[in-house]
């Protein structure tokens, strides 16, 4: 059976292909086949991409099967030195991932196994905890805070015994919220010397300037626990193409190498990523766009007095006041995948931003639901 993710790792190298080449849509139908681009297909609201695609000067990036040929090598080399510019660390501070995912699998693997304990969150993003049961970890999962941020001193006395890495998704999936920086700060300095802290920014690109709430890299605490994990997934679109990196210190960097895979970057990947970062207005028109679409989702959320968690991302957690699941049937009824159920928020539900268009459609259909009552 192909995979989710794999399934959408193919259509997006695909369509960008077509984008750059010509290529005629009908080789298109086969990577993807439930893609809205397919008539009739269902409105993707279900899994935190960004609607809008790439960067136009991504789409139009000339000779897209350059170097395909060769190993990536090189690419990764030129990529590692352009995001070591960006952040203004030194390149072997960089570690380049397929997907952030492989980040959070190469600090697990670095820094967990029998008798060093991951302490994560719940609900939080959960490939980091699957990757920890693989290495025989004890996987500690501590409920959000009421205010949906994450429950540090809680997490703090876990770590304490058995220490070996804490996960930390800010702002965090699936709720969207914040975790306070100076709250972090304190945390990090009461761990015990031999813990480590990855923290997953993944949707730090859809933070507007919050007193609350800065990056672990642009900011940075000078720690050697610390290892932070970004993403081309989100503001740059490319979720398909599986491309993240890590900054870290020199000596954890050295570390996380050890479990990297070799040449796990396609080389396609990494242009499209370069390119990227080479186009600084398109990255703010996008967070810009985002901080648009995403008010306009609260405004209608609070015409309904719908409770809406505040977010910080490209995705909005609701309050249905029914059981998520029947919410859910709803909307695949009504040709709309949302996320799935969250334990033990079971009446909450996650809710990607999507295109105008498409968030007119969700509306459509959340009016339909049968009255409480």
């Amino acid at each position: 059976m192909i995979s989710r993710r794999s399934l959408f790792k193919a259509a997006g190298f695909t369509a960008a292909v077509a984008a750059t080449s010509g290529f005629p849509d009908s080789l298109l139908t086969w990577a993807e086949p439930l893609r809205e681009q397919s008539p009739g297909g269902p409105i993707l609201l279900n899994s935190n991409e960004n609607a809008y695609g790439p960067f136009p000067s991504v789409l139009a990036m000339p000779s897209p099967f350059k170097d395909a040929n060769r190993y990536p090598d090189f690419s990764v080399e030129q990529l590692v030195k352009r995001l070591a510019k960006t952040h203004n660390v030194s390149a072997d501070q960089i570690i380049i991932g397929c997907g952030s995912t492989e980040i959070l699998k190469l600090a697990v693997s670095a820094f967990t196994g029998p008798g060093k304990k991951l302490v994560m969150a719940t609900p939080t993003f959960e490939a980091v905890g699957f990757y920890a049961n693989a290495t025989k970890a004890e996987v500690v999962k501590v409920p959000l805070a009421a205010s949906y941020a994450h429950a540090l001193v809680a997490m703090g006395i876990e770590a304490q015994k058995d220490p070996g890495l804490v996960y930390i998704c800010n702002p965090n999936n699936p709720t969207g919220s914040v975790t306070p920086r100076r709250s972090l700060e304190s945390f990090i300095r009461e761990l015990p010397k031999n813990c480590y802290v990855l923290m997953d920014e993944a949707y730090h690109d859809f933070v507007t300037v919050s007193a609350d709430y800065a990056s672990f890299i642009e900011s940075s605490v000078h720690d050697d626990r610390v290892i932070v994990a970004r993403t081309f997934s989100k503001i740059f679109g490319m979720a398909g193409l599986r491309l993240g990196y890590a900054v870290a210190s020199p000596a954890t960097a050295k570390l996380l190498r050890v479990h990297q895979q070799q040449d796990s970057i396609n080389i396609f990947a990494l242009r499209c990523g370069a390119t990227s970062l080479d186009d600084p207005d398109e990255r703010q028109i996008a967070a810009t766009r985002n901080n648009n679409d995403r008010e306009a989702f609260m405004h209608e959320a609070s015409v309904r007095k719908i409770t809406a968690i505040p977010s910080w991302t490209n995705f909005v957690m609701i309050n249905t006041l029914r059981p998520v699941q029947t919410v859910i049937e709803h909307f695949n009824q009504n040709n709309i995948r949302i996320g799935r159920p969250f334990p033990p928020m079971d009446t909450f539900a996650r809710i990607s931003l999507g295109k105008p268009d498409q968030m007119k459609a969700f509306w459509v259909a959340w009016d339909k639901l049968p009255k409480l009552g």
